[in-house]
């Protein structure tokens, strides 16, 4: 289903958060051009994440830029430049994830492509906005994660400050940006007019905290306080955690504490009949119902606590949540192939639209694949002159 059919996109960002939004675009039946380096291409090609490699490649860039071109060029050539322009003047879409300054010295800014194509939707992604004594700081997930307070949040009190283990920064500031073209693009369908859209990733990552934030701003700036037992969230009361038991983890979400007493057949836990109790003393009501969740196994508890309408579940691990008949029946796996007919195994998206499933077979372009395609359709080659400003 191309939902963005004929929307053409070009894209000069590198590695994770602007390729991620680009991914859904593509995802959505947008066509995205990759602008890549020569020799090198997008830096994610060779950073890896892990020690395995798909045709000398990171298994992260097959992830992330399936089904779009690639089109080599060198921006500090002036014949190379003039090609991009040429294109960047049939283009809905432009993306970059560049640190402040470097589009200008390019020639490539808002201001410069704005009178290319006055219609264009401009979209960029740095690190800490455009202003401020942060701007040239380099904008990368744990970094970012770290200054922005969010590793504050996770593990428990005595613990030091602890990081999500999946590039959440990267994938906000990628999610924003592609709502901000979708928003855009809906006006120019209406109106004609361009935009400019630009996200930070320090402000995504801000906007990901927003409840406890706004918790923190509310609250005579008092510093959220992680659980030292069982920590899920500073600001939910107890039992919200993950425990060990017997065999494995299970974890728990908002719940009555005197209704967990009668179903677990816990006695001590009535002692905190009054719901403030279950705020101020959460982790004395951990430390309790901890040691009565080690004397059985998870699914002696889950049989219980389902069955009741308690909000609980497995802790698994990857091997585990893929056997599962919940995991299976939402066919969240794909398998893409790439031009060299190799095939990869990755997610698909997740969205649903009239009950159909959004999909492709087309994987990661090599470096440079759609050149040649790419300069004769547009005629990128034809009178290399400047093109005359709209």
């Amino acid at each position: 289903m191309e939902l963005l059919k004929d929307i053409l996109v070009i894209d000069f960002s590198q590695f994770l958060s602007g390729p991620s939004a680009a991914l859904r675009l593509a995802d959505m039946g947008a066509r995205v051009i990759k602008i890549e380096k020569p020799g090198t291409g997008d830096i994610c090609r060779q950073l890896y994440v892990s020690d395995v490699m798909i045709e000398g490649e990171s298994t992260i860039f097959h992830a992330i830029n399936r089904n779009k071109e690639s089109y080599v060029a060198d921006l500090k050539d002036a014949d190379d430049l003039e090609k991009i322009k040429r294109l960047l003047a049939k283009a809905d879409v432009m993306m970059h994830n560049f640190r402040p300054g470097v589009m200008e010295r390019i020639g490539l800014d808002y201001e410069t492509v704005k009178p290319v194509n006055p219609g264009i939707i401009y979209a960029e992604i740095n690190g800490y906005g455009n202003e401020g004594p942060w701007r040239a700081l380099p904008g990368q997930d744990l970094l970012l994660q770290s200054a922005s307070g969010l590793t504050w949040l996770t593990n428990n009190s005595d613990e030091g400050p602890t990081p999500m283990g999946v590039a959440v920064v990267d994938i906000m500031a990628g999610t924003h940006v592609a709502q901000g073209i979708l928003a855009a693009l809906y006006r120019k369908i209406m109106t004609g007019e361009g935009a400019l859209i630009q996200v930070s990733m320090f402000e995504s990552v801000l906007d990901f905290q927003f409840e406890v934030l706004t918790c923190y701003y509310n609250d005579g700036k008092e510093l959220p306080v992680r659980s030292a037992v069982n920590g899920a969230h500073a600001y939910v009361a107890a039992p919200y955690g993950i425990y060990k038991t017997k065999d494995d983890y299970i974890a728990l979400a908002m719940t009555n504490i005197l209704l967990l007493a009668d179903l677990l057949r816990c006695e001590s836990l009535k002692l905190f009949a009054e719901p403030q109790d279950w705020f101020t003393k959460r982790d004395e009501i951990k430390k309790i119902l901890a040691d009565h969740l080690a004397t059985n196994t998870v699914d002696h508890w889950l049989d219980i606590l389902e069955n009741a309408g308690v909000w609980c579940a497995d802790v698994m691990d990857y091997d585990k949540l893929v056997k599962e008949d919940g995991y299976r029946v939402l066919e969240m796996e794909m398998k893409v192939r790439t031009s060299n007919g190799i095939t990869v195994k990755t997610t698909r998206c997740p969205l649903r639209v009239d009950g159909r499933l959004l999909l492709s077979e087309t994987g990661a372009p090599l470096l440079g694949e759609h050149n040649a395609e790419i300069d004769a359709e547009f005629k990128l080659n034809k009178e290399l002159q400047p093109i005359v400003k709209r």
